[in-house]
């Protein structure tokens, strides 16, 4: 699946299934929800942090998935086509950073 193919798959389904978008700003505040669960997960799977039984079971593809979901919707609510959009930052950070991280002392 393309990202632009994820875009038409996820507004499909919001106006068939989800009836129609949150706002973005309750969109936003979902996002920042979401990506709360993945770092938890994230933090109990790679750091210091133990897991609570309200923690076991979680899936960190389906914690990311959920990101994604978000954002996605974001995109398409704001007109955002994110097939674009990655690829012209991929070009920023390729023009910006094509020596920067070869020559980071802290990563060899």
């Amino acid at each position: 699946m393309t990202i632009e193919q994820a875009q038409e798959q996820v507004d499909q389904w919001i106006k068939t299934v989800g009836v129609r978008y949150f706002n973005e700003l309750t969109n936003m505040t979902i996002l920042t929800e979401e990506v709360g669960e993945l770092a938890r997960i994230m933090a109990r799977t790679y750091g210091e942090q133990s897991f609570k039984d309200s923690d076991k079971g979680r899936d960190l593809g389906d914690e990311m998935a959920d990101v994604l979901w978000v954002l996605i919707c974001l995109a398409n609510q704001t007109g955002v086509n994110l097939t674009e959009a990655f690829q012209k930052n991929l070009e920023k950070k390729t023009s910006r950073d094509k020596t920067r991280h070869k020559d980071n002392e802290k990563l060899k």
